[in-house]
């Protein structure tokens, strides 16, 4: 064989920086794009906030105007205007010309720093967690310092439900190996942590756990002994609620496990959740569609979108560095106004795929849920040119306020089901259907999973028994037969 060169002619996708930069962005939530922006400008000097030129700005006029004053300076005071050192800002798109920040919402008390005599930082107490709540009562109780070394750990290794959900075995490769533990020692002090308030903590399963909190009934409890053989061998079928095959498993009448079932429902299944100390999150929407006469209008929420932009006073150093500082200082900005345009393009394609979204479900938007139209990400993508995974990442994550309410956008999409005329009816709409129904029915005779089906199909929607089911359990409303019980 002799060497010889070849040419091939190919085709290769290759994704840019900027462009990588570009999708990593669109996909990131409010507060993820915060943080990103935050630590990007963190390493480069030519970015900067908007309140952070603001606070520079007014320190730097406070400065002068304390060095200098002047009748002139006191008159004009609080007249000046921001943004009028030519700085270029993103704030969602960019701006490539000077922004007046001066109008900007610092709440109703005034200007940034300004507070009464009477506006006190609420203080409030942080809330005590599962494990600082067990700790405490494990210090009052009488361990010795061994078993008091065991209960640490296990209280260490509970998940938010209060379960030691990684099994003993996760305890043990823990703790120390020159304590020689053995797993019985390590559940014996469990078991006593079980009886801890609340009680049903460190069980290792929902059995154990339920198990525990009946113990603790007094032994004349009416129904605790048939409660407890309910929970050790039947609670598959106790979930699904037949009470009649219940009955005749356990050879008992069905009133007394009917009143077994309502002992074991008064139980907490997740004795840790009261004390979860999880942060309530707040959403905060990236746009709103309101109505404009006869239409519907989306514009970007502006309290939430970036306001990045570039810092004049080292632009203008560029021009008098030399060498590889001047070189560094020019990727610098280079990378700076590539992250601009980013943040341009990004609220660009929200807004885009925000007002195909609404033109869409315009009649959810006038009518409720019921009129909520099939929409798939492809239709989407289709109209505003864009691939579905696109679609897809601004979708995920990114919130819509309505008159309805507020929403995530991914909120809109639904499968569609056929209707007798050759139509379709979106998942959505359906729910919104049976939620309907349910909540009409008579309390005594609710409506079955089969009823409520052929309901819809009068309605001229064509949906299965079982396609009702899913949807019904998705809402998380109990069966026909809970649902009596309840009423």
């Amino acid at each position: 064989m002799k060497p010889a060169l070849q040419f091939r002619l190919h085709q290769q996708l290759t994704l840019t920086p900027q462009l990588q930069q570009a999708i990593r962005l669109l996909q990131l939530s409010q507060l993820e794009l915060e943080a990103e922006l935050r630590q990007i400008a963190e390493g480069n000097p030519l970015l900067e906030f908007a309140e952070e030129a603001e606070d520079e700005e007014t320190a730097d006029r406070e400065s002068a105007e304390s060095e200098y004053p002047s009748a002139e300076s006191v008159a004009t005071a609080g007249s000046q205007n921001d943004g009028d050192d030519g700085t270029e800002w993103a704030d969602g798109a960019v701006a490539e010309s000077p922004m007046d920040f001066s109008s900007s919402s610092v709440g109703s008390s005034g200007s940034p720093g300004s507070r009464g005599d009477d506006d006190f930082e609420p203080q409030n107490a942080a809330p005590e967690t599962l494990q600082q709540h067990l700790l405490w009562q494990l210090n009052m109780a009488s361990f010795n310092p061994r078993q008091h070394l065991i209960a640490t750990v296990l209280i260490d290794s509970l998940d938010a439900s209060g379960y030691l959900s990684e099994g003993i075995e996760a305890v043990l490769a823990i703790l120390p190996p020159d304590l020689k533990v053995s797993p019985g020692e390590i559940d014996a002090v469990r078991r006593r942590l079980q009886g801890f308030d609340p009680a049903g903590v460190g069980s290792l399963d929902l059995r154990d756990c339920l198990r525990v909190q009946l113990e603790q009934f007094d032994s004349d409890t009416p129904q605790r002994e048939l409660a407890l053989r309910l929970v050790d061998s039947e609670l598959e079928l106790l979930a699904r609620n037949d009470i009649a095959r219940l009955a005749r498993r356990l050879h008992a009448g069905e009133d007394d496990v009917a009143a077994a079932a309502v002992l074991i429902r008064s139980l907490d299944p997740r004795p840790g959740a009261a004390l979860d100390a999880t942060p309530v999150e707040y959403v905060a929407p990236d746009v709103y569609a309101l109505r404009d006469g006869s239409r519907w209008r989306v514009s970007l929420n502006p309290d939430v979108q970036p306001r990045l932009g570039l810092n004049q006073h080292y632009c203008g150093l560029i021009a008098q560095a030399r060498g590889e500082d001047a070189s560094w200082m020019r990727g610098q900005l280079q990378e700076a106004r590539w992250l601009i345009k980013s943040l341009e393009s990004r609220a660009e394609t929200l807004i885009k795929v925000a007002e195909a979204i609404v033109r869409r479900q315009s009649a959810f938007l006038d009518y409720g849920p019921e009129a909520m139209h099939p929409l798939v990400l492809r239709e989407v993508a289709e109209e505003v040119g864009m691939h579905e995974s696109t679609i897809s990442r601004v979708t995920t994550r990114k919130y819509i306020h309505t008159p309805r309410g507020t929403f995530e956008l991914k909120y809109f999409f639904s499968s569609g089901v056929s209707t007798e005329d050759g139509g379709s009816a979106s998942a959505t709409a359906i729910q919104a259907m049976l939620r309907k129904l349910i909540d009409a029915e008579d309390a005594r005779r609710p409506l079955s999973d089969q009823a409520i089906a052929e309901e819809l199909q009068r309605k001229g929607i064509q949906v299965a028994r079982r396609t009702v089911a899913k949807y019904r359990e998705g809402l998380r409303i109990p069966s026909s037969s809970e649902r009596q019980r309840a009423g």
